[in-house]
């Protein structure tokens, strides 16, 4: 046997000890989340998961948690990483308001945040402006405590092992499909919608992110980049941009994690960065 093929019989098999590791690892947190309350400690638990097979895959192939990609590097790619996901979303839900499929601003949401600020609901754009800017910074390193688990495990360990079998494109799709494939129990559970429709749209999304944060973890040499894209697009949909639209009847069919204009727009964004990675020869 050639040292090449060696090699990727390495990888191969180290690939299944994580993704068997993952998937055991995640089913007491799957199970406590649809029957426990509060479900919100058990994500964060399911969360770590893919964090812990890593590592225990690490101690099971002879190599130490120090050999993964830690390095901060250049800062360009950790700035890219958490614009990239503001500039898809406000695209989409700024494309959704001028269409008529929501509106803004959430009255609701703004004297929420007022209370919670202790500052005056009639000064909206105050308001609005100074909760954004909390939730993109204070609210964004809570988000990471939780994403980094997951990030470690996808972005930091596993998408390094596809790599060495794999080429860039297909290692990056088959590291969205199994990410995907991780979360349906939670989608399932929290959708309660049409199943088919919201795992198509959720799993389209979250294979065109894997394609951005491979060429950002890639391009970096570093997991860092994949946590802050992560939790920067799990911030803004979830607390800003999700909560300041007013909903119509279509809402949900065009916006939120479920609809349809986030997969398309981070898939155009997709196919940008996977260009990006060919032309560079990645």
């Amino acid at each position: 046997m050639s040292q090449v093929s060696s090699e990727k019989r390495s990888a191969w098999i180290t690939i299944s000890i994580f993704v068997l590791l993952a998937t055991a690892l995640s089913v007491v947190p799957h199970y406590a989340i649809v029957n426990f309350n509060p479900a919100s400690i058990y994500v964060g638990v399911l969360m770590w998961t893919p964090a812990i097979a890593a590592f225990l895959t690490l101690k099971i192939r002879g190599r130490t948690i120090s050999s993964m990609p830690w390095k901060w590097g250049k800062s360009r790619y950790p700035l890219g990483a958490y614009l990239t996901p503001v500039l898809y979303i406000a695209i989409a839900y700024g494309l959704a308001w001028m269409l008529g499929f929501g509106e803004v601003i959430n009255t609701s949401t703004v004297e929420k945040w007022s209370r919670e600020l202790g500052l005056d609901s009639s000064a909206t754009v105050y308001v609005t402006a100074v909760m954004i800017a909390l939730l993109g910074t204070i609210g964004f390193f809570k988000a990471a405590a939780t994403v980094l688990g997951e990030e470690i495990g996808w972005r930091g360990f596993f998408i390094w092992e596809l790599r060495k079998v794999l080429p860039f494109g297909t290692a990056a799709i088959v590291c969205g499909l199994i990410w995907s494939l991780w979360h349906w129990p939670i989608v399932l559970y929290y959708g309660g919608g049409n199943f088919l429709f919201q795992m198509t749209t959720f799993t389209v999304t979250l294979v065109s992110m894997s394609v951005i944060m491979t060429y950002f973890t890639f391009k970096s040499g570093s997991v860092w980049p994949a946590v802050i894209f992560h939790s920067s697009h799990n911030i803004y949909i979830q607390k800003i941009f999700t909560p300041i639209t007013i909903k119509t009847e279509n809402t949900n069919f065009w916006l939120d994690e479920f609809g349809i204009l986030i997969p398309v727009a981070v898939t155009l964004f997709a196919l940008y960065f996977w260009r990006t990675a060919k032309a560079e020869g990645m």
